[in-house]
C-alpha cells in the first residue's frame, strides 16, 4: 500500500479561518484572534492520493490531521493477517488521535477518495493549548467524541441485528453529511461493502441481503454506491425498534 508522501508540489496554502469546515472542528468555538494563532501551527496542508496511507500502525507520533477535503478510512490487522475497519472519517473530523497515548499509531489511516488534509504539529498543539484555553476544551471534546463513538459501536455489535446495524451506519452518515451542508437522503458511499461489512461485523453477503432487505421494505434505494434515503422516519424506527424491552 503507498504512503502519503507530502511533496512540496502537493502543499496548499491553509488558514482555518477561512476554511469551508472550520465550524466543525478543532476552532469550533474559537474567536478570530484564538484561530489565527492555531493557524500558525497549519504551516500547509497536503493532498492524499485514494488508495495511500496518510499513516501506518506503528508510526511514531507527529501530526494530528485535520480532514479538509474527501474522507478516509482506519483499520487495523487482526492476527490473521485480515483488514478491520475500525471507522471512517469525512470534512471536520481528526485523525491521529490514536497515537496520543503511546506517541505511535495504533491503526491505518487510508485515503477512500482523494482527499486533502491540515496537519496539526501535534507538540506545538499541547503548547499552545496550555496559553488558550478555548483550544484545550475543544481538544478535549474531540477526544470525548471519540470515547461515546466507540461506545455506540459496541451498542451496535452487541445489540442490534445485521439489519439494524446497517440502518444505523446509514443514519449516521446521512447526519454527519447533513451537519457539513450536504444532503441527507442523497449521498454517495465512498467505501466498498466489504469494508461497511468489516466495520459493522458482518459478512459481505449479509451486507447485501440487508440492502435488499431495506430496500424491499421502501427504506432505502441502493445502486452501486449511489444511495437514497426514501423513508427516513421508518428507517429511524427500525433502529429505535431494536432498544425497546422485549415482552414479558
Amino acid at each position: 500500500m503507498p504512503e502519503a508522501r507530502p511533496l512540496h508540489n502537493h502543499y496548499l496554502k491553509a488558514a482555518c479561518s477561512s476554511c469551508s469546515v472550520h465550524e466543525l472542528c478543532l476552532p469550533i468555538g474559537m474567536t478570530g484572534e484564538e484561530i489565527e494563532r492555531l493557524d500558525t501551527l497549519i504551516v500547509q496542508r497536503f493532498k492524499v492520493k485514494k488508495g495511500v496511507a496518510l499513516y501506518r500502525t506503528g508510526d511514531p507520533l507527529r501530526s494530528l490531521y485535520a480532514v479538509r477535503i474527501g474522507s478516509f478510512k482506519t483499520s487495523v490487522l487482526s492476527v490473521d493477517g485480515r483488514e478491520q475497519v475500525t471507522g471512517f472519517q469525512i470534512p471536520g473530523e481528526m485523525l491521529g488521535l490514536d497515537a496520543i497515548s503511546t506517541d505511535l499509531h495504533a491503526c491505518n489511516a487510508v485515503a477512500l477518495e482523494d482527499s486533502e488534509v491540515c496537519p496539526i504539529h501535534f507538540a506545538h498543539l499541547e503548547e499552545l493549548a496550555h496559553e488558550l484555553p478555548s483550544l484545550q476544551h475543544n481538544l478535549n471534546k474531540i477526544l470525548s467524541r471519540e470515547i461515546v463513538r466507540d461506545h455506540d459501536m459496541l451498542m451496535m455489535l452487541g445489540n442490534m441485528n445485521s439489519d439494524e446495524r446497517l440502518a444505523a451506519f446509514l443514519l449516521n452518515l446521512s447526519q454527519r453529511l447533513y451537519t457539513r451542508g450536504y444532503s441527507s437522503t442523497d449521498f454517495v458511499l465512498k467505501m466498498r461493502r466489504e469494508e461497511i461489512g468489516s466495520y459493522l461485523g458482518l459478512r459481505l453477503e449479509t451486507v447485501c441481503r440487508g440492502i435488499a432487505h431495506l430496500r424491499d421494505q421502501g427504506l432505502v434505494a441502493i445502486t452501486g454506491r449511489n444511495v437514497k434515503i426514501q423513508n427516513m422516519e421508518g428507517l429511524k424506527q427500525l433502529v429505535v425498534g431494536c432498544h425497546r424491552p422485549a415482552p414479558c
